[in-house]
């Protein structure tokens, strides 16, 4: 949520006049994230976000805007798109696609115990089966194939050892992907970046999660993994803390239990969840954008993160991770 794209607050005036919330009266820029350009929204009729949208097309929109709405009418806590006065949840801004959400209450927890560890298993695993009717398909758009072919991008900026690491874990993945354990995996639209700081609370009660534009159709025990690595995890060592951990999947499971293949690939989809990260940071700390404001992301802390997946034998990790409570 970097600002890339400069708005100012009378460059919305006329623009604002297609939606139904009065005019704008406060815009400010979020300099957290890295994709796009995001704002806090004031307006006659409340607070709201609005993105501009720097890499997605409106075409691939679609699917991120309507799965949010899908998700809000059935009761998950996700921001509500606006639509214009043309119906059109996506319009274009400086040329670009741009959209306005709800604001959600609260705050992020940057500190979560296993209470907070709870409370999104829960809702990660009502989000998972809220969307199984979701009509519409796209892939995780930061899975298996942009991984091969983003790693010959960050090669060259790596020492020999990280790019030994990064080539033999890319070739790991691969093999698994192809796997019939793998392919057995249930599956379906993903919220895919489900960190701390995407979603919020108001003392213990968790009140939303938001930032769906890396959503797609992916493995829930992906979508699962990511989610663990992050809110689960001694931030220094990488290493992930059993009393949130089992608080996390026993809340997920009370919802959606989980099946022997994914018993099985738990400890693989640990590691491909630190791989997608460290490979993203890598490649936004090394090939980065012209931003206005921008908090690149450290890339160590995943390369962390996947050592330590990588050092943790297999089948004590599943057993564990699975089954205690």
């Amino acid at each position: 949520m970097a600002v890339f794209t400069a708005v100012t607050l009378d460059e919305l005036t006329q623009w604002m006049e297609q939606f139904p919330l009065g005019q704008a009266t406060a815009l400010q820029g979020i300099a957290s994230g890295i994709e796009n350009s995001n704002f806090f929204l004031t307006t006659e009729r409340g607070e709201f976000v609005l993105t501009v949208f720097e890499n997605l097309s409106f075409e691939q929109l679609t699917f991120y805007v309507q799965l949010m709405r899908h998700l809000a009418e059935r009761g998950i806590p996700v921001p509500a798109p606006v639509a214009n006065h043309a119906g059109e949840l996506v319009v274009a801004l400086h040329g670009k696609p741009a959209a306005i959400v709800s604001k959600l209450e609260g705050s992020s927890q940057m500190d979560p115990q296993p209470i907070h560890c709870a409370e999104v298993g829960a809702m990660l695993a009502r989000m998972h089966l809220a969307a199984r009717d979701f009509p519409l398909q796209q892939p995780n758009l930061r899975a298996l194939d942009w991984w091969q072919a983003t790693m010959p991008q960050v090669l060259p900026y790596l020492s020999p050892e990280n790019a030994r690491l990064l080539r033999d874990e890319v070739a790991f993945q691969t093999e698994f992907a192809a796997s019939s354990t793998y392919a057995r995996l249930q599956r379906g639209p993903v919220h895919a970046d489900l960190f701390r700081n995407n979603v919020m609370f108001v003392g213990e009660r968790l009140t939303g999660c938001f930032d769906f534009y890396f959503a797609g159709v992916d493995t829930w025990l992906f979508d699962l993994a990511v989610t663990v690595n992050d809110w689960c995890i001694d931030l220094a060592s990488g290493r992930l803390d059993t009393a949130r951990v089992n608080a996390l999947l026993a809340s997920y499971r009370a919802v959606r239990p989980f099946t022997d293949d994914e018993d099985a690939a738990w400890q693989p989809m640990l590691r491909a969840a630190a791989l997608r990260f460290w490979l993203s940071r890598l490649y936004d700390y090394h090939v980065p954008r012209a931003a206005e404001m921008l908090t690149p992301h450290d890339p160590t802390h995943f390369e962390r993160i996947l050592r330590e997946r990588i050092a943790t034998p297999a089948p004590e990790l599943a057993t564990k991770l699975a089954h205690n409570e």
